[in-house]
């Protein structure tokens, strides 16, 4: 599936196995590197909905937003649930939901706000440009730049970007234009992705970081990394609501 968007080819490939039984970590970990897709999703039925993990070619990880945006359309595509049924999926970061509205799949993530740390000595020769604001979340850094342009020109240096202690970076500035609030691009080669395409859950972090400067709760975000994506995200206390599109691409049979 690619997951953002509402054409192919766009947004953020995902690939989603549903599993007919449970496999070890080893067979999961061997598909997602036959993928080779920044993550592929596995899915088992559970007695309360699905049990969810999500692997990048090199590693199991915590949170994925794209890959969960997939699982939830193909389950309605393909008529596993109703169509006006919640997808429920059980994960490394507890209960996640996903509902259909109209065209757009709205998933129910926590949020991820960050704290201003010290700028990184090598982080501005690493990025090619000079931040205005750094901060951590949980998972990720989140670098502010000047400008939309500076965000899409970025080139960040993939080796030196994988030896820093982090998931990934969130580079992102105020959107050029409307409709858009602010743009964003996701790096992270230390998990086997230099640029991940639309990235869900680095909005878990972008949502409330934006709040705070913006101050307002909603937003139409873009990230702007070649094949792009649209995103809408609304702050909720403590969750984040990120809602997208999605197009099924590919259906296949995998054979040992």
């Amino acid at each position: 599936m690619d997951a953002f968007t509402n054409k192919p080819f766009a947004g953020n490939p995902a690939g989603v196995c549903i599993l007919s039984e449970h496999r070890d970590d080893s067979w999961m970990q061997n598909v997602a590197r036959e993928m080779n897709l920044s993550e592929t999703a596995f899915l088992n039925k559970s007695e309360d909905g699905f049990d969810l993990r999500w692997f990048t070619p090199s590693l199991e990880v915590d949170l994925c937003g794209h890959a969960t945006l997939a699982s939830a359309h193909i389950l309605w595509e393909n008529g596993i649930i109703n169509q006006n049924e919640q997808a429920r999926f059980h994960t490394r970061s507890g209960l996640l939901t996903a509902e259909r509205k109209d065209e757009w799949i709205e998933l129910d993530f926590p949020a991820l706000p960050d704290k201003q740390v010290t700028v990184p000595k090598t982080l501005s020769k690493i990025l090619g440009a000079k931040p205005r604001y750094v901060g951590k979340s949980r998972m990720d850094y989140i670098v502010e730049v000047d400008s939309e342009k500076t965000v899409r020109k970025m080139t960040p240096n993939a080796s030196q970007l994988a030896e820093l202690p982090f998931r990934g970076l969130i580079v992102t500035a105020p959107a050029a234009s409307k409709p858009y609030d602010f743009v964003s691009r996701f790096f992270a080669p230390r998990v086997g992705i230099y640029e991940d395409p639309v990235t869900g859950s680095a909005h878990c972090c972008l949502g409330p970081y934006w709040q705070k400067r913006l101050g307002k709760n909603e937003f139409l975000a873009q990230q702007v990394s070649a094949r792009g994506g649209i995103l809408r995200v609304r702050v909720w206390g403590k969750r984040v609501k990120i809602s997208g599109e999605a197009v099924t691409v590919l259906r296949a049979e995998l054979r040992e």
